[in-house]
C-alpha cells in the first residue's frame, strides 16, 4: 500500500476560536469550513507555548519545552536536535518546507532576546511599539506580498513533488495573520463588522503578573468600543486572507489529482488576544493567546467529525508517524489522534493537556493546566489563576481563591506532569547566564547603555516611534539586583 503525502500548513497567532466552523459569526472562512467538513475539527486544541520559536521547537521535537530546553524566542532547538523532519526523511519521504519554521537557536532580534532574559527582573519599560489598525486600499494580491510568494513557491514545488511519484511532505508556513493587525479594503469589506463581540473589561485589580503583561505589551491606541472593534475586525480580514491561501493549496490538490491520497493538516503555531483583557499579541494563557485551530482531512479521517478532546501540539509529532508508519522517537510527550482522525469513540488516554511559558512580557513563567471545563495557571512567586471556561468564558473571574480544594487538586496534578518551580529556576539560571554573558560583550564593546536605550525603547522601530524615556541607573541598579545568585 503506497504511503500517503502529507500538506501541513501553519499560520501565525490565530485564535482557534476564530472561523466560521467554530461558531464565530464575524469570520469569514469558507475554506477552513470545508476542510472541517470534509475532515475532522479538534474544537479544543491548544498551543504548548503561546510564542512562536517555543511553540514550534515542542511541536517539531515532539517534547515539551522543559524537556528540549527551548525556552524563549532565540532559545529553541539545536542544530543535530532530532525533529519530525528527521523521522519523515528516515522514512524515505521528500521533505519540503516553504515559508516560516522558526524552531531554530540563534533567531530574532536583540531586543526580543534580552527583553526575554531581563523578564523577571520587572523592569517596566515597554518592549512593544503596537501600531494603529490600518486598512490599505488595492486588492487582495496586494496585501501580505510574502504570503502569497510563499504560496506561490508552495505551488509550483508540491507539483513537482507529486510528479515524482515519491510520498512527500510539503510544510507551508504562512504569516498571516500576526499583527501588525494590517489589511486591504479587499478583505476589510468581508466582514461583518456588526457581528463583532466586544469582550468585557476586566475588573481592577489585576492580578500582579496581567498588570505587568498589559503594562509591557504598551497598547496606546485605546480600548473604547470603537477602536477594539475596529482591531478585530482588520484580525478577521488577515484571517479572510489566509483562508483565500489555504483554498488555493486544496485546489492545487485536486488539480493534481492526489487530494484523495494526501492528509492535510491545518493549525497555527498560537492565538492573538486582539483586545481581550485590553491587550494583543500573544503570550498567555488566556483562550485567545493558548487557543489554535486544528483541523485534518486525509485517507481514512472522518468527514465531518468533531471531536472535543482536549488536545495539543505536542500531538502532532506522533500523529503524523501514525500517519506514514514510523516509529519515531519513543519519548515523545504527545498522542497520537489518528485514532481519534479515523473516527473511533473512546477518548484519548489524557484528562488535561499541558502548556508553558518563558520569554518577556510576564515577570515570572507560566504553566497552564486545563482539564475538563477548569483550566489552573501556575505562576512561580505568584498567586495562581483558576478559571471555569463553561460559567466564564471571557475568563474573568479567578476562582483560586474561592475554590481552594480544586486549585490544590489542580496543581498537583500540574506537578505530576513538570516540577515547575524547578523548570523555573533552570530558566532563569538560563536568563541570568546569556545575559551575563550579552551584557559582558556589550560593556567590552563600550554599547552596552545604547543598546539597553534602544531595546527598552522599542529598539526594532525608528527612533521617532519609540516612547519617551530611556534606560535609567536604577534600572541598572534592578538589574544587578537580579543578577546576583
Amino acid at each position: 500500500m503506497p504511503k500517503p503525502n502529507i500538506v501541513f500548513i501553519m499560520c501565525d497567532s490565530m485564535d482557534g476560536r476564530a472561523m466560521g466552523c467554530m461558531g464565530q459569526k464575524a469570520a469569514r472562512t469558507p475554506n477552513l469550513d470545508r476542510l472541517a467538513a470534509e475532515g475532522t475539527l479538534f474544537t479544543d486544541a491548544y498551543t504548548n507555548n503561546p510564542i512562536c520559536t517555543t511553540s514550534r521547537a515542542s511541536m517539531f521535537s515532539g517534547l515539551y519545552n522543559f524537556h528540549c530546553k527551548a525556552w524563549n524566542l532565540y532559545k529553541g532547538l539545536e542544530p543535530g536536535d532530532h525533529t519530525l523532519f528527521d523521522a519523515l526523511t528516515g522514512a524515505g519521504y521528500d521533505v519540503r518546507t516553504y515559508g516560516k519554521t522558526d524552531y531554530l537557536s540563534g533567531g530574532h532580534t536583540v531586543r526580543a532576546r534580552v527583553s526575554a532574559w531581563t523578564s523577571t527582573a520587572s523592569i517596566m519599560k515597554p518592549n512593544y511599539i503596537p501600531k494603529a489598525p490600518v486598512i490599505d486600499k488595492g486588492n487582495n494580491r496586494e496585501c501580505n506580498k510574502r504570503d502569497w510568494g510563499r504560496l506561490r513557491d508552495f505551488l509550483s514545488g508540491v507539483e513537482e513533488q507529486a510528479a515524482s511519484g515519491k510520498p512527500f511532505f510539503s510544510f507551508i508556513g504562512f504569516d498571516a495573520p500576526h499583527p501588525n493587525f494590517r489589511t486591504n479594503e479587499y478583505y476589510r469589506k468581508l466582514i461583518d463588522m456588526e457581528a463583532i463581540e466586544i469582550p468585557p473589561r476586566d475588573e481592577a485589580p489585576l492580578h500582579p503578573v496581567m498588570h505587568y503583561h498589559n503594562v509591557v505589551k504598551n497598547w496606546r491606541h485605546g480600548t473604547d468600543d470603537a477602536m477594539v472593534r475596529k482591531v478585530r475586525g482588520v484580525y478577521y480580514a488577515m484571517i479572510a486572507q489566509l483562508d483565500e491561501a489555504v483554498g488555493e493549496v486544496l485546489a492545487k490538490l485536486e488539480a493534481l489529482g492526489i487530494a484523495e491520497d494526501t492528509y492535510v493538516i491545518f493549525t497555527s503555531d498560537h492565538g492573538e488576544m486582539c483586545m481581550e483583557h485590553g491587550t494583543w499579541y500573544k503570550s498567555t494563557h488566556y483562550e485567545p493567546s493558548a487557543r489554535v485551530p486544528l483541523i485534518v482531512r486525509g485517507p481514512g479521517v472522518a468527514k465531518g467529525g468533531v471531536r472535543g478532546d482536549l488536545v495539543s501540539l505536542i500531538d502532532m509529532y506522533p500523529t503524523v508517524c501514525g500517519m506514514i508508519g514510523a516509529q519515531g522517537r519513543g519519548d515523545a510527550d504527545g498522542l497520537s489522534l489518528l485514532p481519534l482522525l479515523m473516527g473511533e469513540k473512546q477518548r484519548l488516554d489524557r484528562a488535561c493537556v499541558f502548556s508553558e511559558y518563558h520569554d518577556s512580557a510576564i515577570n515570572s513563567s507560566a504553566f497552564m493546566l486545563r482539564r475538563g471545563n477548569y483550566k489552573y495557571i501556575a505562576y512561580p512567586g505568584f498567586a495562581p489563576m483558576l478559571f471555569d471556561l463553561e460559567r466564564d468564558r471571557w475568563e474573568l473571574r479567578n476562582l483560586a481563591k474561592e475554590r481552594p480544594e480544586l486549585a490544590a487538586e489542580l496543581d498537583a496534578l500540574l506537578r505530576g506532569i513538570c516540577d515547575y518551580e524547578k523548570v523555573f529556576e533552570e530558566v532563569v539560571a538560563y536568563d541570568k547566564n546569556a545575559f551575563r554573558q550579552w551584557r559582558e560583550s556589550e560593556l567590552a564593546a563600550g554599547t552596552y547603555r545604547e543598546t539597553m536605550n534602544w531595546i527598552f525603547s522599542g529598539f526594532d522601530y525608528p527612533r521617532e516611534e519609540a516612547p519617551t524615556g530611556a534606560w535609567t541607573g536604577e534600572d541598572e541598579e534592578a538589574i544587578l539586583r537580579w543578577m546576583e545568585p
